[in-house]
């Protein structure tokens, strides 16, 4: 955000408020309360936990006219209860630092109805002016605009990096362009919806798992708070999802709830065994889900990890 909506503020003469370090749901809701913004942008971890407070606490953010989200998938059922609770609209955007920084932005095409906006902010966007994109499997083979071929997303364009400062990093271009390390399709119309981060990929009997979709979903529970889904090694699938929990605080623990909840709306063989309650997900400074982290505490035993039975494949 920082080398963009700033930039756009000062062209345009918009005034810009910094919360700084303040980012914990509280001092957002009375900083929004005062000085009463039009328009903001953060992480879905911020919005949601700003969600929250605003269910159990007063809070005005009737000056809110959009919310921009991204830097992780946005759960569609935060898009929903925003737009529902206060009359908000969030729209999802994707980019990279690389990226300078946007390359996609959901906004729902002409003519889409009021009742299918949601279905279009829920997606990962449609790609700005300037920005090309391709999609290709792991052998590099381009695969066509379907909405169904699954591959890794290379962009470039005018204001994409093309290498980096005393680093060539040959890995992480392809003939010219930039891999992004996200994972997903492209439809006809030229909007993205990613499924995973190709690190975060859970290959299970050579079938893939999208972590993102299943945490999205976890996190449509009316118990669930957050969720993060890892990969983890497995005897007979090579790796099976673990889905790591925060519950809300009246809840009970329970994985059998949580896997009923999921089934019908995923495929079975997607429905995690093991299930980790947690009192909350680890971030990265920027506020996104620290997945090596839990995949080290995971490693090191310090989970307390809940099975069910195996689900057929």
């Amino acid at each position: 955000m920082a080398w963009g909506l700033p930039y756009v503020c000062w062209a345009g003469g918009v005034d810009l408020l910094m919360p700084e370090t303040f980012l914990q749901p509280e001092p957002l809701a009375r900083m929004i309360e005062i000085e009463k913004p039009t328009y903001a942008a953060a992480v879905p971890t911020i919005w949601n936990g700003l969600l929250r407070y605003t269910e159990e606490n007063r809070a005005d953010l009737s000056s809110l006219r959009l919310v921009t989200c991204g830097g992780a998938a946005v759960p569609r059922t935060l898009i929903e209860r925003f737009k529902e609770t206060h009359g908000v609209p969030i729209v999802q955007g994707w980019g990279m630092t690389e990226t300078s920084p946007v390359a996609a932005i959901s906004w729902p095409p002409r003519g889409a109805s009021d009742d299918e906006a949601v279905d279009w902010y829920a997606r990962t966007g449609r790609l700005i002016f300037g920005v090309e994109l391709r999609l290709v499997d792991s052998a590099g083979k381009e695969l066509p605009w379907d909405g169904r071929s699954v591959g890794e997303f290379e962009v470039r364009g005018p204001w994409i990096t093309g290498t980096y400062f005393k680093d060539d990093s040959p890995e992480k271009f392809h003939d010219g362009w930039l891999k992004t390390g996200d994972v997903g399709t492209v439809d006809a119309r030229g909007f993205l919806q990613i499924t995973d981060r190709a690190k975060d990929v859970i290959k299970s009997g050579g079938e893939w798992i999208s972590s993102v979709e299943l945490e999205n979903t976890v996190m449509a529970h009316p118990d669930v708070v957050e969720a993060a889904v890892v990969g983890v090694p497995d005897s007979t699938w090579d790796e099976r999802p673990l889905a790591c929990v925060v519950l809300k605080a009246d809840a009970r623990r329970d994985p059998s709830a949580i896997r009923a909840f999921l089934s019908g709306k995923v495929a079975r063989w997607w429905l995690p065994e093991r299930y980790a309650f947690i009192n909350e997900i680890p971030k990265t400074s920027v506020g996104k889900f620290d997945k090596k982290v839990l995949r080290a505490r995971y490693a090191n035993g310090e989970l307390e990890v809940l099975e069910l039975g195996p689900t057929e494949k």
